[in-house]
């Protein structure tokens, strides 16, 4: 697995939640390879535990279809497809921009102050050709918006998209990467920027749609990586 490393779970009490949290983040920031294979024994290693409380982790991530169980108990990355990214890519149009709408009235100057400041590390990352750094701050400034949308099933159920939307990710990583080794840096953080700008005006229907135009940007790149 690439670009974080599974840390060691040690308490009995918490043994499969930690391994559970732990996957499904590394899921969401493009860890995994789409399709790819992942075993059980080579988690149970890396995690230093039993088999048992990582069986459990992956059927909990199967049930959010973050992952696909096989008849043989074997996990597997879902695959990715142009069909399957324009569907995931329209109900994230759909809720994250809400979120962001309803997050606009909500959000206090040190909110938005907070938000300008992970756009910021955003950038700074991606400069430095931190990949992940830059994918777990987009993450981060994301959400710091839909938390304060004053929903309780929103946030949730844009973790399930992204989650989902793992796969492409980690496409969308790769490529990334590939620009850094030639020296090129994409603007990745214009569309936050211009969020912020809507949410220091009070504006949600301007920050909901520069919410989704950032969706639809990404949605664009990763396309013409796609498979049919």
């Amino acid at each position: 697995m690439a670009g974080s490393k599974l840390l060691k779970v040690t308490s009995r009490v918490t043994v499969q939640d930690s391994i559970y949290e732990q996957l499904r983040n590394a899921l969401m920031w493009g860890s995994f390879a789409p399709a790819q294979a992942i075993t059980i024994s080579s988690l149970a290693t890396e995690f230093g535990t039993s088999h048992m409380p990582v069986r459990e982790a992956l059927r909990r991530l199967a049930a959010e279809n973050g992952l696909e169980i096989g008849h043989n108990g074997s996990a597997r990355v879902p695959s990715v497809s142009r069909s399957r990214l324009d569907d995931l890519c329209q109900a994230r149009t759909v809720l994250e921009g809400l979120a962001t709408e309803l997050a606009a009235a909500n959000m206090t100057d040190e909110d938005i102050d907070r938000s300008e400041q992970l756009a910021r590390e955003h950038e700074e990352t991606g400069k430095a050709g931190d990949v992940y750094g830059m994918l777990r701050k987009n993450q981060e400034f994301h959400f710091g918006i839909y938390e304060k949308s004053g929903s309780q099933v929103l946030p949730q159920h844009i973790e399930m998209l992204w989650l989902r939307f793992g796969p492409y990710m980690r496409m969308l990583t790769n490529y990334v990467a590939a620009e850094f080794d030639k020296g090129m840096v994409h603007p990745f953080s214009s569309y936050h920027y211009q969020i912020i700008e809507a949410l220091r005006a009070r504006n949600g229907v301007a920050a909901r749609e520069m919410m989704v135009g950032d969706i639809l940007a990404t949605q664009v790149q990763l396309r013409d990586m796609c498979p049919e």
